[in-house]
């Protein structure tokens, strides 16, 4: 009982600190991203050869722009699924994620970002790392936060724990704005990261000119995201078993193959209207 008690406390103060760290939790995001992306999407990129080589390869970028639309968010989510799932049992391998969102850019300034990073790398560790527990204390007398210097020192620390660690940054062009500031210093920050631990660093946006330059600079592998012809028809024949429009499953065929024509790389989001349009016009 005991034993138990001890657990229960030790597992609290862990998340207490957690959540002190920051208030930013992109779990439930990626959750319900994963439950509705259509199982099978995706798998061109896992099976690329720029795929492979960056999970071989150690201080590898692999840099995936794209149009808007293009599934980006979904691709990311596909890469973080496929880590977490091949890697579940070993501990000594650590995955985390950012998923951006110009919804929350208030949010999202380097500190933060950098401490979330850090958080996910924390709560998994069967035991609360020292520095963790030395910065929460240190701030804890006062009421004071970390500093950016304090929470990337941690980060360096915790990541130096485990014998191979994966970043995954999706929509990296939604970051905070502020010019650039917030979005060029967290690149710093995890580049600086990378450089230290060998992290492996996997990163999608649009293609924003000072975005691609950075990765450019670091020799990243390429590998534009777009919306492949299997992926489209996965999602349209999903849609449409579950539809209740007897129209579009007698159309079925025809309706893939004309949106498959207009959708130019892009998911189909707008999947009713593209169907509504073929049918109708």
């Amino acid at each position: 009982m005991e034993v138990t008690k001890q657990g229960k406390a030790a597992s609290h103060a862990c998340k207490t600190i957690a959540d002190w760290l920051t208030p930013l939790n992109y779990g439930p995001q990626h959750s319900d991203l994963s439950n509705r992306r259509q199982e099978g999407t995706g798998q061109w990129l896992l099976d690329s050869e720029q795929f492979h080589t960056w999970l071989e390869t150690d201080k590898q970028t692999l840099f995936c722009p794209g149009i808007p639309g293009a599934g980006k968010t979904i691709i990311a989510g596909v890469v973080i699924d496929h880590l977490t799932t091949r890697f579940s049992n070993d501990s000594t391998i650590g995955v985390a994620y950012i998923h951006c969102d110009f919804r929350r850019q208030d949010e999202q300034n380097a500190k933060d970002l950098l401490a979330c990073l850090l958080k996910q790398l924390t709560q998994v560790r069967s035991s609360l790392p020292y520095s963790i527990k030395s910065l929460y204390d240190k701030h804890k007398v006062k009421q004071t936060r970390p500093s950016l210097q304090e929470i990337s020192h941690a980060l360096q620390s915790v990541t130096a724990l485990y014998s191979k660690v994966f970043i995954i940054i999706d929509a990296l062009d939604e970051c905070q704005a502020d010019d650039g500031y917030h979005r060029s210093k967290f690149l710093a920050e995890v580049f600086s990261l990378q450089a230290n631990s060998g992290a492996k660093l996997f990163a999608t946006s649009r293609f924003i000119h000072d975005i691609t330059e950075k990765f450019e600079k670091k020799e990243s592998l390429l590998l534009k995201i777009h919306a492949s012809d299997t992926d489209v028809l996965k999602y349209l024949d999903d849609r449409i078993s579950h539809s209740d429009l007897e129209i579009l499953k007698d159309c079925r065929e025809e309706i893939k193959t004309g949106i498959i024509q207009v959708v130019g790389g892009m998911y189909v989001s707008t999947f009713p209207y593209c169907t509504y349009q073929l049918i109708f016009d």
